[in-house]
């Protein structure tokens, strides 16, 4: 169930949130549970075994883990079997399909594809790390068990952040998932509403609009079948190849952007306080502070259960160096079972060790050219990202993009599309934000621009088909 349609707007959401305010504070977790197992279970139902499967493995393995604490062993050992549990679903669904083709590639063999595994589960990659950042909590003594079930399982599958994040770690919203009385203000519930819109406008007015340029070139898809011809990448041209890729990094950004802050706002309507998961990453000025600016809670997830463990930066170079290739495999992996995802995370591997060896500190001394660098190579980064797509194709991106060649002109697409992509330039700066700033301190104005962006937003989506949510298979 998609966040940006009328199901969701004015069905789910509205019957979700009445009864959970409706409810006395100590049924609040319950329907909370309830609520997000419907809202899990509503496509793909058949996978409501798995998410049961998911949450019991972890909530027993973090009661052992606290029960007993004088025995390291046993500790550890239930620890593992926590991850490995964990870990097993995740790489099922949406990793043996690959390692079974990638075996026959290199091995010339011709197993067969498990048919379980082609359907990825809801917002997997997700909630199995929020789960094994709980018991790994657990096991550190960061936090306590959980010892109530519905309560933790209320925290694993919360529908506001199930879809896409951002990552939750147990420890952020523990407290709030245990208070009965004044969970919620009105306040937050207003600053929540407003985070939600504003989340819905970014998706549904700006991403769900530029990515039309960029699927006029390459068609769009259900599966490998083509539901509508694009130009073909095969007929642009190179300045046309590259409109294509700022257009889809546009996409990509406000479509993953304007989910997260919809579900963080949601968070604030039901009393939790989820952490940011973007900064303006586009206004970086190196490699470096694009990744403390995108996707913060995967970031700062593995840097606390990977990197750090592995020793960060406290063996030497070389040593730093390699704890950085294994974090960087992982993202890579992490976000998609394919070879481009692992060359894409290399590829950011690569661009953060020449960072952190030379090439950061003659850079805080440009102003311009530091912005320039980081946006080209970021885009050369989605380039790898979305090689695999129907439509695409790596070695042909590439090629158009970095071989001067004759094809469709980009002329008429600028002319379509100059307002979207000029509108959503400026929304990836601080412009927006300074404007609201200002706008907030006169109620009636900002409860005006609320509501329009609420309206347009909802005519968009009755008007035209949404664009699915780029991170679903991830």
């Amino acid at each position: 169930m998609l966040f940006s349609t009328i199901l969701f707007l004015f069905r789910f959401l509205p019957i979700a949130l009445g009864l959970y305010y409706l409810v006395p504070y100590k049924l609040k977790n319950f329907v909370l549970f309830v609520s997000s197992l419907i809202f899990y279970s509503w496509g793909e139902v058949r996978f409501f075994p798995v998410m049961m499967v998911l949450i019991l493995i972890n909530y027993c393995c973090g009661l052992a883990i606290q029960k007993f604490d004088s025995d390291p062993k046993k500790r550890k050992l239930f620890l593992i079997l926590s991850i490995v549990g964990s870990l097993s679903m995740l790489v099922f669904f949406k990793y043996t399909n690959f390692l079974i083709t990638s075996l026959n590639s290199l091995l010339g063999t011709s197993f067969g594809l498990i048919e379980a595994a082609m359907v990825l589960p809801l917002g997997i990659s997700f909630y199995t790390f929020q789960t094994m950042s709980y018991t790994i909590d657990v096991y550190r003594r960061d936090v306590p068990a959980e010892k109530n079930f519905i309560t933790f399982g209320a925290y694993v599958v919360m529908f506001p952040q199930l879809i896409a994040g951002p990552i939750v770690k147990y420890r952020d919203v523990a407290e709030q998932l245990n208070v009965f009385h004044k969970r919620y203000t009105l306040a937050q519930i207003e600053e929540g509403i407003t985070l939600f819109v504003f989340g819905l406008a970014k998706k549904v007015l700006i991403a769900d609009t530029v990515s039309h340029l960029w699927y006029d070139i390459i068609g769009t898809y259900s599966g490998n079948t083509v539901t509508s011809a694009g130009v073909g990448l095969a007929n642009v041209s190179t300045p046309l190849a590259w409109l294509g890729i700022i257009a889809y990094s546009l996409q990509l950004y406000f479509d993953f952007s304007g989910y997260s802050l919809m579900g963080i706002g949601m968070g604030k309507m039901l009393g939790f306080d989820f952490p940011m998961n973007f900064n303006m990453p586009y206004i970086s000025r190196s490699i470096t502070e694009f990744w403390r600016r995108w996707h913060m809670t995967l970031s700062s997830w593995f840097k606390e259960y990977v990197y750090i463990p592995l020793g960060g930066n406290r063996s030497g170079l070389k040593r730093q160096i390699f704890n950085m290739f294994v974090v960087w495999t992982l993202t890579g992996i992490w976000h998609g079972a394919d070879w481009n995802f692992v060359l894409w995370g290399f590829y950011y591997f690569v661009l953060l060790t020449i960072e952190k060896v030379f090439l950061l500190n003659w850079m805080k001394k440009g102003r311009i050219w530091p912005h320039i660098y980081t946006l080209l190579l970021v885009a050369v980064g989605w380039a790898l990202f979305v090689g695999n797509e129907p439509g695409v194709g790596l070695n042909l991106l590439f090629q158009k993009l970095f071989i001067p060649s004759d094809g469709v002109s980009c002329l008429y697409f600028l002319r379509n599309y100059w307002v979207i992509l000029l509108v959503a330039i400026i929304c990836c700066t601080p412009v927006p934000l300074r404007i609201y700033e200002r706008l907030k301190k006169h109620t009636v104005l900002k409860i005006l621009v609320v509501f329009a962006l609420l309206l347009l937003s909802i005519a968009y989506i009755v008007a035209s088909t949404n664009s699915p949510f780029l991170y679903f298979r991830f």
